[in-house]
């Protein structure tokens, strides 16, 4: 008979948790929600499930355990709930498998007996689109819901939305080291919030800034010198501390190369992160008779119990997912780590005994980081979250209970994608291929590629190319999509092995029955992808044997059709030699040592834009041919007429397009004239109005014109602006720009008698602008003279010599404004300005006369200027 295994009750009841357990039960009991806020290392992932499903007693070991209720925790990693099922099974003295269990993409280890299944929330968030009632679920943990992933975000407002409509009877509880407890206890309807104390040791905060200046990150790099700098942070602190000692970094790549810099440190060194093997993941998170160091990633934060560590060094840095919709760039960024998570960094340390962490940063800069971790909803793609909400029915999001609503931007970007690959309806709804899509696990992108491509490679080629996009391999495997797929088959390594699981899981999801409907035709026929690299020879290797039509597809064809049906507005036209034009309108350039340089078309699966660039930096991507590329991104495929104005004059042509991608053009002969019009216009707009023909005459009428409107306003027209002239072209501009051909066109249009059109003539108002605004003024001698009204000060300007003024004792006016006279002497320069004459002839004139009757004595200069005789003449002149 075999003996049931004891749970170990000593370490049950020694999880500080353990005092807030009633509380949290009786919230639950009397609302159905709660928030649970509980430190590291509390026991809240381990002790609260176990208690709530009945397995332990909630007041210690002598209590008697509750009623037996189904629980599904949900992690936001599977290093997380892989860990956590383990632990809760140990402290049940059971295998996992038996009353826990867990279930991560492509695992999944659950017995007819198990009441506790740990899940991440991935896999909870499929679970919910397949059966919204969750049936057989009594209650839900949404553990670490502080980290804001946005597949959390999304379960938490799909179970609200169950409790409230379908099923109010189930349980639901977020729980979290450091939270917006507020925030979270809102969402759940008022829930009461329950908090556990902690026993945290002291952690000494030992500050190690670089001793120079390091590079900020920018996209997925980081500057070498800083690793260097967090890798001599590592040796300084093993030998001044004892103890395990957890590093934090932001990824694999620089996991792996801080590694590579411990060489001789008296300590195993181990690499902790998402894809590291599961005997790796165990050797980290159990107690070791000898010294270690972990470099992990953000997984070690709070989700994990690692034993031993008595020193943690922060490097400060995380990623982030990010978005470029302008350019169609998506993928993780390097940032500055949050004052929160550093917190829970250095609560490491803490968690056993006294620590110490060492921070690569200065102090000064503490205050200067983001508080909180930014919410995935706000930063990331949401093609998949829209996905998701319009299956739920709900496409806008709207009606969904969230911390933070979508961006709308990002939301629109995410129905566009999901149009173009088929997922939803023009009315926004999803299509029976979005449901399938919507089931699959993946990115809707990937999901159009494993559905799509499975017509033509077969589902396990298939399958076998969108794994490797779906976790993008290591560097060190190239840049090369097809060379990285034989690489991986061949290949016995970490990442070769979880490749292998997820394409079989891939293969298994594909099905052959509708895979081949396009995304983008609505009707449903069937497309045959003609997929073939020009002048490339069929590649050898392993991997199943896709069949399309017309045959084996080549390696390198399979992979470009797999890339390109994923990303089409990254498919790619070479411009230059390893610079290539994106569909998307953004460049592309490929390292200096790639082998895909020379190649004609890419599609292009991975890309960052570096800093200061206007170009995206290939990371992963395969060759393509025309054919293909016109097919998988054929709902970006233009033709038609483009006119538009270029390098100083005219252009129309008949072009096809990809995207931004030229195709073919020829000239057009007999271009659309609404078109000609447009892109003249657009000249207009770019090189001025002087393209037109303006005479002195036409520039006084518009200097005439913005005086009167500045003046008197409507029904003036403001004629000042060339903008606002460009506006109102069809008022008058026609009908001459409408006969326009070309630049030349433009030149013979006489912009005075355009500028007629806009005088007020329907109020009569017109036939007074030679009252209100003369175009000349006669003076005291008889002259006719010229008002300039385009002086910057706004006032017209009267430039007359000063004697043909004697005798003039007001101002002249224009409109009821006085003019500004700039007063010449007889060789006709500027002698005087004034706006009041009787002032200047009180005033002014005497020293003008006295400066200039010297230099000018043959013109008279009478002592008494308002009642001499006004003349143009000199005084021999005046005395014949």
């Amino acid at each position: 008979m075999t003996r049931t295994p004891e749970p170990r009750t000593a370490d049950l009841d020694s999880l500080p948790v353990r005092e807030a357990v009633p509380a949290l039960v009786a919230a639950l009991d009397a609302r159905g929600t709660a928030v649970l806020c509980a430190p590291p290392g509390t026991g809240k992932t381990t002790l609260v499930p176990l208690v709530l499903a009945g397995l332990v007693g909630p007041t210690g070991s002598g209590s008697a355990a509750g009623p037996r209720r189904r629980v599904v925790v949900a992690e936001p990693r599977r290093i997380a709930a892989r860990a956590a099922a383990r632990r809760m099974a140990w402290l049940l003295g059971e295998q996992v498998g038996a009353s826990v269990g867990f279930t991560v993409r492509g695992e999944r280890v659950v017995g007819p007996s198990t009441v506790i299944e740990v899940v991440t929330t991935g896999v909870l968030l499929q679970r919910l689109q397949r059966d919204q009632e969750l049936s057989g679920t009594d209650l839900v943990i949404l553990d670490e819901c502080h980290e804001r992933h946005l597949d959390a975000d999304t379960v938490a407002a799909f179970l609200l939305d169950v409790r409230e409509t379908l099923r109010p009877e189930l349980r639901l509880l977020a729980a979290s080291a450091t939270t917006d407890a507020a925030g979270w206890a809102r969402l759940l309807g008022d829930a009461p919030v329950v908090e556990a104390a902690g026993v945290s040791h002291p952690v000494e905060t030992v500050w190690a800034p670089p001793a120079r200046p390091v590079r900020p990150p920018h996209g997925m790099r980081v500057d070498p010198a800083q690793l260097t700098h967090v890798a001599s942070v590592v040796r300084r602190a093993l030998a001044e501390r004892s103890g395990d000692l957890l590093c934090f970094l932001p990824g694999v790549g620089e996991i792996a190369r801080v590694a590579g810099q411990l060489g001789g440190v008296d300590a195993e060194v181990l690499q902790m992160h998402g894809r590291a093997p599961a005997s790796v993941q165990d050797a980290a998170l159990s107690p070791a008779p000898h010294r270690r160091v972990i470099l992990s990633t953000a997984v070690a934060e709070s989700s994990l119990t690692v034993p031993g560590v008595r020193i943690v060094v922060d490097s400060g840095l995380a990623r982030e997912p990010r978005v470029d919709h302008a350019r169609g760039l998506g993928a993780l960024a390097t940032v500055r780590a949050s004052r929160a998570a550093g917190r829970q960094r250095a609560g490491r340390a803490g968690r056993e005994a006294p620590g110490t962490v060492y921070r690569c940063w200065a102090e000064a800069e503490d205050g200067r980081l983001p508080a909180y971790p930014s919410p995935e909803i706000r930063i990331a793609d949401l093609a998949q979250f829209a996905l998701q909400a319009a299956c739920w029915g709900d496409p806008d999001a709207t009606g969904l209970a969230l911390l933070d609503p979508p961006p709308a931007g990002a939301m629109a970007a995410a129905r566009e994608v999901l149009l173009a690959v088929g997922a939803l309806s023009p009315a926004g709804r999803p299509t029976p291929r979005g449901l399938r899509m919507a089931r699959l696990g993946l990115h809707p992108r990937l999901a159009r590629a494993l559905l799509d491509g499975s017509a033509a490679l077969g589902p396990r080629r298939a399958a076998e190319l969108v794994a490797l996009l779906s976790e993008e391999p290591p560097r060190e495997y190239g840049d090369d999509l097809a060379a990285a797929w034989r690489r991986a088959l061949a290949g016995g390594d970490p990442y070769a092995s979880r490749w292998r699981a997820e394409a079989r899981r891939l293969e298994r999801s594909a099905g052959p029955e509708d895979s081949a409907r396009p995304a983008y035709e609505g009707t449903g026929a069937r497309r045959t992808y003609g997929v073939g690299v020009r002048g490339r020879a069929p590649a050898s290797g392993g991997g199943g044997v896709g069949e399309s039509p017309a045959g084996p597809v080549p390696h390198d064809a399979a992979a470009g059709l797999i890339a390109a049906l994923a990303f089409p507005e990254r498919v790619a036209r070479a411009k230059g030699q390893g610079a290539f034009l994106m569909a998307s309108g953004t460049g592309a350039e490929l390292g200096e040592g790639s082998g895909l340089r020379s190649a004609p078309w890419l599609a292009v699966a991975v890309a960052d834009r570096p800093p200061h660039s206007a170009s995206a930096r290939v990371r992963l991507a395969a060759l393509l041919d025309e054919d293909t590329a016109r097919e998988a991104a054929g709902h970006l495929f233009r033709a038609g007429e483009e006119v538009h104005w270029e390098d100083g004059d005219l252009v129309a042509r008949s072009v096809e397009r990809l995207g931004a991608i030229e195709l073919a053009a020829r000239p057009l002969r007999d271009p659309d004239r609404a078109l000609v019009r447009a892109a003249l216009l657009e000249g207009l707009r770019a090189e001025g109005l002087g393209l037109l023909r303006w005479t002195p005459d036409t520039r006084a009428l518009r200097a005439r014109l913005g005086f009167l409107h500045r003046t008197l306003g409507p029904p003036w027209p403001d004629v000042a602006d060339d903008g606002e002239l460009l506006e109102r072209a069809d008022d008058w501009l026609e009908p001459e720009l409408s006969r326009a051909r070309r630049r030349g066109d433009l030149a013979r249009i006489e912009a005075g008698q355009a500028l007629n059109r806009l005088l007020p003539w329907a109020t009569g108002e017109a036939a007074r602008l030679d009252e209100l605004a003369p175009e000349r003024i006669e003076v005291p001698s008889g002259s006719r003279i010229r008002l300039d009204y385009g002086a910057e000060h706004g006032q017209p300007v009267l430039a007359v010599k000063l004697q043909e003024l004697f005798g003039l004792a007001e101002t002249p006016r224009v409109a009821g404004v006085p003019v500004l006279v700039h007063l010449l002497s007889p060789a006709g320069r500027p002698a005087a300005v004034t706006a009041d004459l009787a002032s200047f002839w009180q005033g002014g004139y005497r020293a003008v006369r006295a400066e200039l009757r010297g230099r000018y004595p043959k013109h008279p200069w009478p002592e008494d200027p308002a009642t001499a005789e006004p003349t143009r003449f000199t005084n021999a002149r005046l005395k014949r």
